[in-house]
């Protein structure tokens, strides 16, 4: 029996639909992650979601929903003055952009009150957030999170990082540097994206920014590149497996949460590191051949049961 928190921001998602329509849905990056996680992982494990919500209407639909999907919200603080922030995605030939509002989003108070964060932590076996969670946090906030997560890492948590770049959330690109610096450097596993590190960091290779985070302290480095293959670095041994193929291209959202979920679920259930990370890869592939984040069946049930 395991546990496993992700911690972050959920929004409400309105998604392209047919006729023109707009179709709402619950969803956020580690949130996506989470539940990619429940479907791989054991029933014997535990998996919850850690943010905070308002006590409005839509609120209260996001934590029914989530209860719904078997993600525990018993970490999730609600708060009179807030409320969930929402996004509205758009997609051309495959690839998506996204258009936000979350001016009042209660997520953003998420490492406020460090005893609260503290107690969330406490017991975890494997914890997950992300660059957004990072990002969406005042530098103080930042600081207490990534303080907590240490400790929570020093009492034996696995603890993954997600790069995850969302250029607008950042007071710009020294912070976001900084903070990725932060969060990678309390992480024993980090999965960033090639084209977001190269063009921030200027990396001319994936093994680059493998090495970059390996010197950080993470363990397990997991570059994802697209359609190229995945780079993956454990300690000082490096590999790349060939990326899965994809017959077409529909909706891109999710992709690198479904692999983190998956690829974690598979760490956590002693899978050997390129296992994981195929099993993530072939997940990921059928998310992009579907549209909107949380795509039923993309884990199957053979793939759940080589998970255990």
């Amino acid at each position: 029996m395991g546990s496993f928190l992700a911690l972050g921001e959920c929004m409400v998602e309105l998604a392209p639909a047919d006729g023109g329509l707009l179709r709402q849905g619950f969803a956020g990056d580690t949130f996506n992650a989470a539940w990619y996680a429940r479907r791989a992982l054991p029933a014997s494990w535990t998996v919850d979601y850690a943010t905070q919500v308002g006590r409005d209407a839509i609120s209260a639909a996001m934590l029914d929903f989530m209860a719904g999907e078997g993600i525990g919200t018993g970490s999730i603080r609600q708060r009179e003055d807030r409320t969930v922030g929402l996004y509205l995605i758009t997609l051309a030939a495959g690839e998506r952009s996204f258009s936000y509002w979350r001016g009042q989003s209660a997520a953003r108070m998420l490492a406020e009150d460090p005893a609260w964060l503290a107690g969330v932590l406490a017991g975890r076996r494997v914890i997950h957030f992300s660059g957004i969670t990072l990002a969406i946090l005042p530098p103080e906030g930042r600081a207490t999170l990534c303080a907590a997560l240490a400790q929570a890492r020093a009492g034996g948590a696995l603890v993954s990082f997600d790069t995850n770049l969302r250029p607008r959330l950042w007071e710009g690109t020294a912070a976001m540097q900084a903070g990725l610096r932060l969060g990678a450097s309390v992480a024993d596993v980090v999965l960033p994206s090639f084209d977001e590190e190269t063009a921030l960091f200027g990396d001319a290779t994936p093994q680059a920014t493998a090495a970059r985070y390996a010197a950080l302290g993470a363990q397990v480095v997991a570059v994802k590149n697209g359609a190229e293959p995945l780079t993956l670095r454990s300690g000082d041994g490096v590999e790349t497996l060939p990326a899965m193929p994809v017959a077409q291209v529909v909706d891109t959202t999710a992709a690198g949460d479904s692999f983190a979920g998956v690829f974690l679920a598979g760490l956590a259930s002693g899978r050997p590191l390129a296992d994981a990370a195929q099993a993530a890869m072939q997940v990921a592939a059928r998310v992009i051949g579907a549209r909107g984040a949380l795509v039923p069946g993309a884990v199957d049930q053979s793939l759940a049961a080589q998970t255990r």
